[in-house]
Formats: C-alpha cells, structure tokens, sequence
C-alpha cells in the first residue's frame, strides 16, 4: 500500500495536461470498442474462433464487451483506474495472442500492442490530477 502511495504522489507532482488526454483517449477508445463488440456479436465470436474449444470460451467472450464498456468509462473519467486496467490486461493479452493464433492482422496486432503499453503505462503512473480519482482524495 506504501508503494501505491509513492507512485500517486510521484504522479501528483509531475501531472501534465497531455498525459490526463491520454488517458482519456485511452477511456474513450475501450469504450468505443465494447461498443463494437457489442452490436457486432458475430465479429467478436469471429475473433475468438481460434481459442472456441477451450474451457471458458463462452465466459471470455461475455467478459470482454461489457469490460470494455464499463472500463472505457472509469479510466476516462478517471476513476479506479489502476484495478480497471488491471481488469484490460487479461483481454489486450488476450488480443496479441489471437493475432499469432489465428489470422494476423497487422492493424489489429498493432492496435492491441499500443493499447497494451498505454495502460501498462498507466497502471504505473495513476489517473492524475485531472480525474476523479485525485478529487475523491482531496475531499477527505
């Protein structure tokens, strides 16, 4: 809890306007895409056609929409960013992998790859000043 203390007062400090854009850019993005995924059924069922035969292959295909969804929102607003990318890690993982297994897409591949660094970036650096996160603090 030290740690996490460390790095929020780290961040704090060295807030920048175009790092607070970023991460809503990044927001509004995995919210676009559960969007996609969600009227689009067919093509995230598409995507998902090389691990279809493994144990759990219904459950991660009802996880990623709404995960999206609902993340895209709190890491724009700024709000539990850290546990909200720690839940994206698993599916952008999960993204590079289904390019090497299935059909790779270059755009795609390079999409997952830049998301995946963004929110590695992120999880290490916090939400900000700019977010709801830092306000909540400040009303203590």
């Amino acid at each position: 809890m030290g740690r996490i203390k460390t790095l929020n007062k780290w961040a704090n400090a060295h807030t920048y306007l175009p790092l607070d854009l970023l991460r809503i850019a990044l927001g509004v993005f995995l919210f676009i895409k559960g969007i996609s995924f969600m009227a689009d059924s067919a093509m995230l069922m598409e995507l998902f056609k090389p691990i279809q035969n493994l144990a759990g292959g219904m459950i991660v295909i009802h996880y990623v929409a709404p995960a999206h969804f609902i993340g895209g929102v709190l890491i724009a607003c700024g709000l539990l960013t850290r546990w909200t990318i720690i839940a994206q890690l698993p599916i952008l993982i999960g993204a590079i992998v289904i390019n090497f297994a299935g059909e790779m897409d270059k755009n795609n591949l390079f999409l997952a790859v830049m998301t995946f660094f963004v929110c590695l970036f992120f999880l290490i650096y916090g939400s900000g000043k700019n977010s709801l996160d830092y306000y909540f603090k400040m009303q203590k």
